[in-house]
């Protein structure tokens, strides 16, 4: 879970890759999809963007999204070796979310080194990170595959967990989805995190 889950204020300045926003008397800049650049309201004008601080050593960067799925998105994307901010917040002005899990989905390399900042390399290692989470998304309906923002908090709570002792997006994905198969209400974090480490 993000430090700041959105920025809601009023538009003061704006570009393709950065906005700011005016919100009791400070100015916050956020980086921006050309995506979301698209669907901002005119300057002077309120708006509500999904917001990730990004904390690297000393320096604090805000990154802004018009939508849950390109915010998940970037997340995702950022825990693929190799891919950092920059570089996803450009795949993310070259695609749309859904576009982009599509070409996952197929293994369609071609048309992923047609996006800005992904070479074949990077094309390759995202299909193998990215593929089976979003295979079994579409098992069990979730639009994308990015449970993040329709998650209980417990459910956050347990993934997180389970991150920070090692174990891969995907391998946390898949034992979520099983349990989620299986109808089986936990009510207790480490009850949930016992039955996720059971489905490893």
């Amino acid at each position: 879970m993000s430090l700041i889950e959105s920025v809601s204020g009023i538009l003061v300045a704006k570009n393709p890759t950065s906005v700011q926003i005016q919100l009791g008397g400070i100015t916050y800049n956020l980086s921006i999809s050309i995506s979301t650049f698209e669907k901002l309201p005119d300057l002077n004008q309120p708006v509500n963007l999904l917001a990730h601080l990004h904390v690297k050593e000393d320096i604090l960067h805000l990154y802004g999204f018009e939508s849950s799925h390109e915010r998940s998105l970037f997340l995702n994307l950022n825990t693929i070796s190799g891919i950092g901010p920059k570089s996803a917040m450009s795949i993310l002005s070259g695609t749309t979310p859904n576009e982009f899990k599509q070409k996952i989905i197929t293994s369609d390399v071609k048309s992923l080194t047609s996006i800005p900042g992904i070479g074949a390399k990077t094309a390759k290692r995202i299909i193998v990170e990215l593929k089976e989470k979003f295979s079994l998304a579409d098992d069990s309906n979730d639009e994308l595959g990015f449970s993040d923002q329709s998650d209980s908090l417990i459910t956050k709570d347990a993934k997180n967990a389970l991150k920070s002792l090692g174990y891969k997006t995907n391998q946390i994905s898949k034992a979520f989805s099983e349990i989620n198969k299986d109808g089986k209400s936990i009510d207790k974090l480490e009850d949930l995190i016992r039955e996720a480490l059971r489905r490893m």
